[in-house]
């Protein structure tokens, strides 16, 4: 394999999905020496590579495709690494003539699942899947977690107060749809059950859901939502005991430190997506067979059958018992 190879990694979106792109990046490396990787995403997701040793730059995805394009080509890339395969890479990959390769996305086989309420694809690990798209350049699966770098150097004693700093389960109660979140009145009763104190995050857009859980519960709960940056959010995840979180970027973070995750599934489905805990000793995955599940790749704004079985019917007893075992 010669040296100097310089490759770009595209993927544009979204949190999850790019978190799932950092043990390839680390592959590529740490496994081919003198390698220069850069990685294009959407301005929105840079963080997710600051600081990361295992890229030597971050582009950043233009208004016009034709700017990215051109910035492409003048980077005299070897190699394009395709981990989005949507129409966008591809018309990046034809503009530019570069050598490519990309991973099975399986989208026909996804839209027959949810069609037919079968599982269709096969049960293989979105980082898996990714890893193929490198197996021509002699890159193997280092079988380690993904990789997020924290910033800062924070203090828990900035950011939580006294009583939540000797230890806490962190429930991470966003997530971008309706589907893929429980019902307040849910996480109350779960979070009665709990011993350890507990940290609820999430962004402003769950802030009011976070002050009904808070107004219920007291200060057996620190309401963080909204009220911390992600990074300073991934610190916290970092140092909890465990984390409990749906289908959501923070809750796949949270797999970086090896910490112990109750990962729950309402609408949506690990199985479809390829999504579950990777690389963590100690994960459950949570979630109830139903006719109806899942109903969507991504997440819904409501249960299209409006009884919301698939959050409301989950057994409360499995997620105490996960947070409350030593």
């Amino acid at each position: 394999m010669k040296k100097g190879l310089k490759i770009l990694v595209i993927r544009f979106s979204s949190m999850g999905d790019i978190i799932y792109t950092t043990p390839i990046v680390r592959c590529l490396k740490q496994q081919l020496p003198g390698a220069e990787i850069h990685f294009l995403t959407k301005p929105a997701f840079k963080y997710i590579y600051d600081d990361n040793p295992y890229v030597d730059k971050v582009l950043l995805l233009k208004d016009k495709l034709s700017d990215t394009i051109q910035e492409i080509k003048s980077g005299q890339y070897d190699h394009i690494i395709d981990l989005h395969n949507n129409l966008r890479t591809a018309i990046i990959k034809f503009k530019t003539g570069i050598r490519s390769s990309t991973f099975p996305k399986y989208t026909v086989r996804k839209w027959l699942s949810l069609k037919l309420r079968k599982n269709l694809v096969p049960h293989t690990h979105i980082v898996e899947r990714y890893m193929q798209a490198v197996h021509f350049l002699g890159v193997i699966n280092d079988d380690k977690p993904i990789d997020y770098f924290i910033k800062n150097n924070y203090l828990l004693s900035d950011l939580l107060p006294l009583s939540h700093q000797n230890g806490y389960i962190v429930f991470v109660i966003g997530a971008t749809h309706f589907t893929k979140r429980m019902p307040n009145k849910k996480i109350i009763s779960i979070c009665q059950q709990i011993a350890a104190p507990v940290v609820l995050l999430g962004g402003n857009d769950v802030k009011s859901n976070a002050d009904e859980i808070n107004l219920a519960l007291g200060d057996k709960i620190y309401n963080a939502c909204g009220k911390t940056t992600l990074d300073e959010s991934v610190f916290i995840v970092s140092k909890a005991l465990k984390v409990i979180g749906f289908d959501t970027g923070l809750t796949h973070i949270a797999e970086a430190f090896n910490v112990p995750i109750a990962s729950i599934w309402g609408g949506t489905a690990p199985e479809l997506l390829g999504v579950q805990p990777y690389k963590v000793k100690d994960a459950e995955v949570i979630g109830i067979e139903l006719p109806c599940r899942p109903c969507s790749k991504f997440g819904l704004e409501k249960c299209p059958l409006g009884h919301f079985k698939c959050m409301n019917e989950i057994p409360e007893s499995v997620v105490v018992s996960f947070a409350n075992n030593t």
